[in-house]
């Protein structure tokens, strides 16, 4: 290589050439609101037949609550019958209860009131990955996450205009204590971003632990009138809610703190091999559980949610990207339109170890069937990886820049004066080309979604810019993300109030303080 080719890389090159034809992220809202129809799979008399045998599931083959006497009292009150620790619903009660209470949309509030969300309808929000132990880049490899890693992705998905939100336990920081390691967790969403966050759902006590932050931000009277924190509560599936996740689901509902009811299904070890049979058992795991969260806490905003995979019949290993999860979705939603309340599933992902082909194909798979089938809530939209297993730094930004294009792909075809051309058409009349017309060179930075890592250079310019795959692209910009990255402001008493409850619960719960 000559030094004079060296120096031209190094001088900027690509990201020179970036900088002026940059996405006009400025104006990106803070969530979407889709003009598309979601695309369904299921006709009138299948959701019928679907939602008769959810109510079959429900009033025969029932649903356990386990270790909760308070749930068992509550249900047994309301009409259902009480086994032990099986709970049956009569045919329709479920249903009844959600609809007359449970919100069609509700807006989860933000530290900053411009990114505020509004949950349900014809919206969609995208939030990272999700309870990732490991962690991996192309410098590192696969690593345990540490808290840097956390507060890394915190910074990353607040940096950009295409994630809508802060999210939960986006890896387990397994250098901190996991008695106290929610509290650091929690700190970090609200220290690093100002965007809307998830909170902790592994005990009722660290449940509380984030109602009482959120009411240190937002002001206790603010947080006792708005929902300012989404959790997640899954179903032990199948047909099991376990003490853990119904204590959670108690505070946050009692503190008007929404709550997604989401059974966790593995099809073929967890539910039926086929579409139908998993799409009944989600559809009365979750009539179950948000009949319970309105009869504890009536008018708390809850989500029909559902994470939907399948296996590998030989190995027993969940498996991604497949046909039959999409179409699990997409009948999700129609279910979850139909009861009238908001839907999470979805997201971009795969089970391969590291950004390649695999994972590409999975993610788009899984990705635009989530965006099709009209989710509201979707969780791990970035960086999952290993069957969620792994939160990996260059497919966090490749995923990205995918969100990116479904923000376009949401607004359908712009039918307005401009988006027709007539102008331009009758400008160029037959035979000529578009290129210098007064339409093109007054739409042209707008016109098409620019993606910041794909290369669509020629051969020579490719080599001449380092022959970079994707993978090192994204690698690149992680780090200049991180090296840019300034935190949003925040109210210094305010901080100085969250550490100080911060070190008085991790002296409670150490006993000694001593972390």
């Amino acid at each position: 290589m000559s030094e004079a080719r060296g120096r031209r890389r190094s001088g900027g090159g690509r990201a020179g050439r970036q900088s002026s034809r940059v996405n006009p992220v400025a104006s990106t809202p803070a969530y979407i609101t889709r003009k598309l129809k979601p695309f369904e799979v299921l006709d009138e008399a299948a959701l019928e037949q679907i939602e008769a045998n959810a109510e079959t599931i429900l009033s025969e083959m029932g649903i356990e609550f386990r270790d909760d006497p308070e749930a068992l009292e509550i249900l047994q009150k309301a009409g259902a019958t009480v086994e032990g620790e099986l709970v049956k619903f009569p045919r329709g009660m479920c249903r009844e209860i959600i609809q007359k209470s449970a919100p069609a949309e509700y807006t989860q509030h933000a530290r900053n009131p411009a990114k505020n969300l509004q949950i349900g309808g014809n919206n969609t929000v995208f939030v990272p990955g999700y309870g990732c132990p490991f962690v991996r880049d192309l410098d590192g490899g696969r690593r345990y996450a540490t808290i840097e890693d956390f507060q890394n992705f915190v910074k990353l998905a607040y940096m950009s205009p295409y994630m809508h939100h802060s999210g939960g336990t986006i890896c387990e920081p397994v250098d901190v204590p996991v008695e106290v390691r929610h509290l650091d967790m929690l700190y970090s969403h609200m220290k690093y971003s100002d965007k809307a966050f998830m909170g902790s759902v592994t005990a009722p006590e660290r449940a509380q632990d984030t109602v009482d932050m959120a009411k240190i931000v937002f002001g206790e009277d603010f947080v006792k009138n708005n929902t300012v924190t989404t959790s997640l509560i899954n179903a032990n599936s199948p047909m099991t809610f376990d003490d853990t996740m119904l204590g959670a689901a108690k505070v946050y509902s009692r503190n008007n703190q929404a709550c997604i009811i989401a059974p966790f299904i593995l099809a073929g070890a967890m539910s039926p091999v086929t579409s139908a049979g998993t799409l009944a058992q989600i559809l009365a795991e979750v009539l179950a559980g948000m009949c319970f969260v309105q009869l504890y806490a009536p008018g708390a905003p809850c989500i029909f949610g559902t994470f939907a995979s399948s296996i590998s019949m030989q190995s027993g290993a969940p498996t991604f990207g497949t046909p039959e999860p999409s179409l699990v979705t997409y009948g999700a939603a129609q279910l979850a339109r139909r009861l009238g309340v908001p839907f999470r599933s979805g997201g971009s992902l795969p089970g391969s170890k590291i950004p390649d082909a695999q994972a590409a194909y999975e993610s788009a798979n899984t990705l635009n069937s989530t965006v099709m089938a009209g989710v509201n809530f979707v969780l791990h939209s970035a960086g999952w990886m290993e069957g969620g297993l792994v939160m990996d730094y260059e497919k966090f930004m490749m995923d990205l820049d995918q969100l990116g294009m479904q923000h376009t792909l949401t607004q359908g075809v712009d039918m307005s004066e401009n988006g027709q051309a007539m102008d331009a058409i009758r400008e160029v009349g037959p035979g000529n080309h578009y290129l210098g017309c007064a339409h093109t060179q007054a739409n042209f930075q707008t016109a098409f979604y620019m993606s910041d890592l794909a290369d669509n250079n020629s051969f020579e310019q490719w080599e001449e810019d380092g022959s970079m795959d994707m993978r090192q692209r994204a690698n690149l910009q992680w780090k200049k993300k991180l090296g840019e990255y300034q935190a949003p402001e925040l109210d210094p008493a305010i901080d100085e109030a969250l550490q100080a409850f911060i070190a008085k619960r991790k002296s409670e719960l150490s006993g000694t303080g001593d972390f």
